[in-house]
């Protein structure tokens, strides 16, 4: 499976097959998050966590995650550029198990106090924000299809509200230069569905920009940014991200993050 299809097939799931992960997975998990591309910086860690499920125990969990043995955490710091990097970061872990057959779940709370947080220690300015099951699904249960239907996991706004050109003033046509990684980006997981990523296009430069939905905005346009960027890598395109001191467009109701120049004509 290529990472077009894995961006394409991949879905949340919650409901898994009781089997742990095997030391051998566990390892190339592990082995692979460690050395994903970050071209952000900010401040986060990923690790990888089993638990006992023999004798009925469960760890405190979302409620709706049933029979998962083996779970991400995520630590992260509370600033943008942290928040931005895990969302970029965390997603290329979450293609990879797609890839390797493994699903997962972002879940995003306050898990001080929790099995997932009990004898764990984050370095300063840290703290653990997101987990995630990882494993075998199992057969969709009827709650997880209600879960699905009731955030409309399947629905997605189309190009021309995400995407734009002069200055905001123009819609994208689907013709750009950038029409398929854009659609891997509009393809992209998000809180509640939210989908708080905006693009503004400038020739060979793409803009990135958020609507403030909610506190997890940020870490949900770098998950977008990543299927962006892995897309660009795919069809060999090379590109560069950076951040302009003054935003290159105003918009009363998005903000700015980064922009990423592609640097080949291909």
């Amino acid at each position: 499976m290529d990472i077009l299809e894995a961006i394409r097939e991949r879905r949340s799931v919650r409901s898994f097959d009781g089997a742990a992960l095997s030391e051998a997975v566990r390892k190339d998990l592990l082995a692979f998050a460690e050395k994903v591309y970050n071209p952000f910086g900010g401040h986060f860690s990923i690790r990888l966590k089993s638990f006992n499920l023999e004798n009925g125990y469960k760890p405190t969990t979302y409620g709706m995650i049933k029979d998962a043995h083996d779970f991400f955490l995520i630590g992260m710091a509370d600033d943008e550029t942290s928040a931005l990097a895990t969302g970029f970061c965390f997603e290329q872990v979450v293609l990879k198990a797609w890839q390797l057959g493994l699903g997962t779940c972002w879940i995003a709370a306050t898990f001080k106090g929790t099995d997932f947080d009990n004898g764990e220690s984050w370095p300063k300015g840290e703290a653990l924000k997101i987990i995630s099951p990882v494993g075998k699904a199992a057969k969709k249960s009827l709650m997880e299809k209600i879960t699905r239907l009731s955030l409309g996991s399947r629905n997605r706004k189309p190009f021309s509200e995400l995407f734009f050109t002069d200055g905001f003033k123009q819609p994208l046509s689907s013709d750009s230069p950038f029409d398929e990684a854009l659609e891997m980006l509009r393809l992209a997981p998000s809180s509640t569905n939210s989908q708080p990523w905006r693009v503004l296009i400038d020739n060979d430069t793409v803009h990135f920009y958020y609507v403030l939905k909610s506190r997890l905005s940020v870490l949900d346009t770098g998950i977008g940014i990543c299927h962006f960027y892995e897309t660009e890598k795919y069809y060999g395109h090379t590109g560069a991200f950076y951040t302009l001191p003054t935003p290159p467009a105003n918009h009363d109701k998005w903000k700015y993050l980064i922009s990423y120049k592609r640097e080949d004509q291909k």
